[in-house]
């Protein structure tokens, strides 16, 4: 189906990101659906198909995707929750595809909803609380402050590029009316430098900020898509997807080696591309280290020259190779485990065209990625590439 184009991403819709909005992830999803089917003129009844991201502050709700389903007025024949973290937008746009394709539904609603700075009901398990949490090794924070500790020895971290990086997703943010205001505020590199650590070696610069949100693209048949009279639409082309990646079962000790490694190459020899070949990026980055190692890791450049790939090429929305347009996560806001609708979102956005001020200048494909559970003692465990091109 993917090689043929046979999938087809309609439309899109988001809400603003806000810090403590007082909502539900049910509310919130409200509101991005209503827009979506406003935006695409698709009847809520002809919707038979949907996926959903779990949500951080309905933890523990064993029924969530057919509550969420039900409050949503949707009956559907098919129905996906996705629990791999930052990866789960991206696979559900995939999972979505496959049941289209085995014949159990037709069009399909893809959800991204948490409200997380309201409420927080998640609580994880295993290697957490068994060896993290006793020895105040603090989640992701200690993890991508463990994972700068060791770059930095290998090959020293690049803070200039860094910089970069943060300068440049906060100058999309400024173009971005969707992203939370207390991140829409202007920055430079020396701001990025001067800014606290917070888990040695990370500035609070370098990471994340949680917010509440919601996000929803519409999938259906490239086929389905022609007879409803769809005219823009993108493709997704190739994916790969790698869940509990261990670098020992590759005959590597090295603690920063990703299934990205795995992936990224797969996904390009899927699509019959090379990292040359894409024009805009858009990356999960719950941490700005994250897109150093995806640079290196996906083939872009060697281990260790992904902060002087950063420095040698402009990544702004005008350069000759985009990242995360609209701020990305760093600088828009993560909402909780929808946070890859995010990135998800900006990617459709800029291939149909409608990104006023920050459009790229190509955009004929794209490569949107995913990062899921950070595992102990290891870089993250789920890694996840999607190729896309925009339909003719």
């Amino acid at each position: 189906m993917l090689d043929s184009r046979g999938l087809a991403i309609v439309g899109y819709a988001e809400t603003k990101l806000v810090r403590r909005s007082g909502r539900s992830a049910l509310s919130l999803a409200g509101e991005a659906v209503s827009r979506l089917l406003e935006r695409t003129g698709i009847e809520r009844s002809r919707i038979d198909g949907f996926a959903t991201t779990f949500a951080m502050s309905e933890g523990g709700n064993p029924f969530y995707s057919n509550l969420m389903a039900e409050g949503l007025g949707l009956s559907v024949s098919w129905c996906q929750a996705t629990d791999i973290g930052g990866a789960s937008s991206g696979g559900n746009i995939i999972r979505a595809g496959m049941a289209i394709e085995a014949g159990m539904c037709d069009i399909v609603l893809c959800l991204a909803a948490d409200a997380v700075t309201t409420q927080d009901r998640s609580m994880q398990s295993g290697h957490r609380t068994e060896y993290c949490d006793p020895a105040g090794y603090a989640g992701p924070l200690s993890a991508f402050a463990l994972l700068s500790s060791v770059y930095d020895h290998q090959y020293g971290l690049p803070h200039d590029a860094l910089a970069r990086l943060a300068v440049t997703q906060r100058n999309g943010a400024l173009l971005n009316e969707n992203a939370c205001e207390e991140l829409r505020k202007p920055l430079t590199a020396q701001d990025y430098l001067d800014s606290r650590v917070v888990s040695d070696p990370l500035r609070i610069l370098d990471c994340v900020m949680r917010c509440d949100g919601a996000s929803a693209v519409l999938v259906m048949s490239t086929r389905r898509a022609r007879e409803m009279g769809f005219e823009k639409m993108v493709h997704p082309i190739s994916y790969a997807e790698r869940i509990n990646f261990d670098p020992r079962e590759e005959e590597s000790t090295s603690i920063l080696q990703s299934g990205f490694t795995d992936v990224g190459p797969r996904a390009f020899k899927a699509a019959g591309m090379k990292p040359s070949d894409v024009h805009m990026l858009h990356w999960y980055d719950d941490f700005l280290i994250a897109l150093i190692l995806q640079l290196e890791q996906t083939g872009f450049c060697a281990p260790g020259e992904g902060g002087a790939f950063v420095l040698a090429h402009d990544m702004g929305h005008a350069g000759e190779l985009p990242i995360n347009t609209g701020g990305g996560q760093i600088s828009a806001g993560q909402p909780g485990l929808a946070g890859g609708g995010v990135n998800l979102v900006e990617c459709i956005r800029q291939m149909f065209g409608e990104a006023g001020a920050r459009q790229v200048r190509r955009h004929g494909n794209a490569m949107l990625s995913g990062i899921g559970v950070i595992p102990y003692a290891r870089n993250w465990g789920t890694s996840t590439v999607m190729l896309l091109e925009r339909g003719a």
